[in-house]
């Protein structure tokens, strides 16, 4: 994902990346039953050099990414959805921030939020961690549109195409505006959010059983 993004980001002929989940699904999260395998997969240590790389890439894109949310987008899935700068959801489609129900921190998804939403809205996502579906998503501003949900990926499409019809070179300039205002790299941004969780953000095997 990370490769795939950075390339886009830099190549002249993209302007709109579109992001999406595949079968249909946005994202249910982080795999829980490789978290859990025996032997650990090969990837486990490097996973949060992993995870960081593909939130980095979406920080890094120089051009508007646009969300498809079909379906659900969970825990470690809604970080990614959060991370698009325009998001297409389905009505009955839901996003869920649920990692406090489980006793865990959200660490990117609190970065997400924070670099767009209120205090207000965040807490409303992240505090509570309920299911939070299309109009409520259009409601909190999390949603650019939402529509019937077999037209999401058509709706998302649209959005692209229309986006990808403008003049070139204004869409870069202006993301190039909203993240200068933070004044930060990227790995400097997620770093205030990760390290507020004292108990480290990777997922643990004994908080995940089960789930």
């Amino acid at each position: 994902m990370a490769a795939k993004l950075n390339e886009a980001s830099e190549r002249d002929d993209v302007r709109v990346v579109l992001l999406r989940g595949a079968d249909g699904a946005f994202c249910s999260g982080l795999d829980l039953g490789e978290f859990n395998a025996d032997p650990a997969p090969d990837w486990l240590p490097e996973f949060q050099h992993i995870w960081r790389g593909a939130h980095k890439a979406l920080f890094n894109c120089r051009k508007p990414v646009v969300g498809a949310l079909e379906r659900y987008a969970i825990n470690g899935g809604a970080a990614l959805a959060l991370a698009c700068d325009l998001l297409v959801s389905g009505q009955e489609a839901f996003l869920q921030v649920g990692e406090v129900q489980i006793g865990m921190a959200a660490p990117y998804n609190v970065a997400w939020l924070s670099l767009r939403h209120s205090e207000q809205v965040m807490a409303q996502v992240a505090v509570i961690g309920d299911r939070l579906k299309g109009d409520d998503l259009a409601k909190l501003g999390l949603a650019i549109h939402v529509v019937d949900d077999a037209q999401v990926l058509a709706a998302a499409r649209q959005l692209c195409e229309r986006l990808a019809g403008y003049p070139e070179g204004g869409l870069m300039r202006i993301k190039a505006g909203l993240r200068a205002r933070l004044d930060v790299d990227a790995d400097a941004w997620f770093d205030r959010f990760t390290k507020m969780d004292p108990v480290g953000n990777s997922p643990k095997p004994s908080s995940m059983k089960g789930r």
